[in-house]
């Protein structure tokens, strides 16, 4: 027997106030993220504390933007209930706009702090992914961002789910691709491949964040197909058929597109946004590369502008000092043998 919700979203509940599954999970995706960036900003010598406070700068500005980015695209659904934007416990975030939140928000602090963009993203890149891997499993216990129907079969013999997983993935009266596991994979594979690239000797600034965008992209495009709740709109035949034709391996493998009703669009923003960052971002290492804007190497150090210019400032309490005032030292007198000085 199924239920239409197998596991409690609600954690545990302090007094009247439930802590939910989905807010604790975001949590741990944000707390792994942040562990990645501090190993990695050792090795740069880049403080700990700097890489905390992006994290509590940067959390809510990413909350921020994906929940405004999915608001907008489904404005209808929310603006007799305004109360319910706020709601996020309960899902309905979009992973471009945390991105986009996070990133003007990086912008912003790094500037403050003096050090370039590119370097200190770099060094983020597979926390972001970390994050994103946790946080998908926020979606699982909130029964999200599923896919299209399968057979239990599909689920238990050909994917070898446990129980746990399985019982989730019925969702109303039929079980469901389970693509925040896909996503969450993909995740973790990105993650192996960041840091294997960021070892080698020809990678230059910013083309691990760069990279990122293109490896995340590139298996959002091919999940989000699979998916029954895409943001969509009504866009040209040609680029609806041109997104379906790319998609095509995934059917012979045997995947099937989730619904997207035509109503409501031809085509999955997510799908057309992710074939656009891995061409932009694509663009970005070519163009950076051939126009000398990406001459620094990922391995180099890393120098906070702010950080030099205080170092080479004096302070006035060092002036005039004792160990900082010149000392005069004097000639010795001539002696002579016995010791007398010279006349």
């Amino acid at each position: 027997m199924f239920f239409s919700l197998a596991i409690n979203p609600i954690v545990f509940s302090i007094g009247s106030l439930p802590v939910h599954w989905y807010g604790l999970i975001l949590g741990v995706g944000a707390l792994a993220g942040l562990f990645l960036a501090i190993q990695e900003g050792k090795r740069f010598n880049i403080p700990q504390e700097f890489f905390m406070d992006l994290l509590l700068l940067g959390v809510p500005s990413a909350i921020i933007g994906a929940r405004i980015y999915f608001v907008a695209f489904k404005w209808d659904e929310y603006k007799d209930n305004f109360i319910d934007v706020f709601k996020i416990w309960n899902g309905g975030i979009a992973i471009y706009g945390a991105l986009i939140g996070a990133i003007i928000c990086g912008i912003i602090y790094f500037r403050y702090k003096g050090y370039p963009f590119w370097r200190i993203v770099d060094i983020c890149a597979p926390g972001l992914l970390a994050g994103q891997m946790i946080g998908r499993w926020g979606n699982f216990i909130n029964q999200e961002a599923y896919g299209g129907v399968v057979e239990e079969s599909f689920l238990r013999d050909k994917l070898h789910l446990p129980d746990f997983i399985v019982n989730q993935m019925y969702i109303g009266d039929a079980f469901h691709h389970p693509t925040f596991l896909y996503e969450s994979l993909w995740s973790l594979l990105g993650i192996l491949l960041l840091m294997v690239l960021r070892r080698q000797k020809f990678v230059r600034a910013g083309e691990i964040f760069l990279s990122y965008f293109i490896w995340y992209s590139i298996g959002r495009f091919f999940i989000e197909a699979l998916r029954t709740d895409s943001l969509g709109f009504n866009g040209s035949s040609g680029v609806a058929s041109l997104i379906n034709g790319l998609w095509s391996p995934m059917k012979w493998m045997g995947f099937e597109q989730g619904y997207l009703d035509p109503a409501y669009g031809n085509i999955r923003i997510s799908q057309l946004l992710a074939l656009l960052i891995i061409l932009v971002a694509i663009a970005l290492i070519v163009v950076r590369r051939v126009t000398g804007q990406s001459s620094a190497y990922y391995s180099d150090p890393i120098v906070s502008t702010k950080a030099a210019a205080a170092d080479s400032v004096v302070p006035d309490h060092a002036v005039n000092t004792p160990q900082n005032t010149p000392q005069v030292v004097q000639p010795e007198e001539e002696k002579t043998e016995n010791g007398e000085p010279k006349e």
